[in-house]
């Protein structure tokens, strides 16, 4: 284990993706999952911890393997403290008759940067605002969303991948908003170009 290549045939970060992961799954215990969350910045106790739990096990029965992505859509905050590029407002109009208009505002680097655009419904619009924003000029490749549990009121992950000149980047966005998830995951994707 202590020798990467033994078991890594692909360094991780030459496709896109962070780091390899270890996956929780059905037989990980609690002590895990709090390992696992607080690698990831978010420190959990008491009560907290024991309603994220459940919901885990509920997630690892169902999807056999838990990733780090999957443990921050538990916590409710699907993002990274340290990423790049974050989200920091979303205002979204959208319905019949209307003309789907998306204002997103991004950190960049620490640098606060505003947008509005209009799409062919309110995810393309958001799309549009962050082109408006950033400096690369990116290709939406693939999209996709899922449901953790099940429910209107559910958590959705949204997986996006996306083309910069001959590189491909994944993010990963989760929210009960699936618009929002969208987002979150766009700049997930955007900050590991930087």
């Amino acid at each position: 284990m202590k020798n990467r290549e033994n078991y890594e045939i692909i360094d991780p970060v030459s496709v896109g993706v962070d780091e390899s992961a270890i996956v929780l799954t059905a037989r990980s215990g609690r002590a895990a999952l709090k390992h696992h969350l607080d690698r990831l910045g978010h420190n959990v106790k008491g009560k907290d911890l024991d309603d994220i739990y459940e919901k885990f096990l509920v997630m690892a029965d169902k999807q056999k393997q838990v990733t780090d992505q999957d443990v921050l859509a538990l916590t409710g905050r699907g993002v990274r403290p340290d990423q790049p590029v974050k989200l920091k407002l979303l205002q979204v109009v959208a319905g019949q008759s209307t003309i789907p208009m998306a204002t997103v505002h991004l950190e960049i680097l620490g640098e606060a940067k505003a947008a509005t655009s209009e799409g062919n419904g309110p995810i393309d619009a958001c799309i549009n605002a962050v082109k408006k924003l950033v400096d690369v000029k990116f290709i939406l490749d693939e999209f996709l969303i899922q449901a953790i549990t099940r429910g209107s009121d559910d958590v959705g992950k949204v997986h996006v991948r996306i083309k910069v000149h001959d590189r491909i980047w994944y993010g990963y966005g989760a929210d009960t908003d699936i618009i929002t998830a969208s987002v979150l995951a766009l700049a997930d994707a955007l900050s590991k170009t930087i």
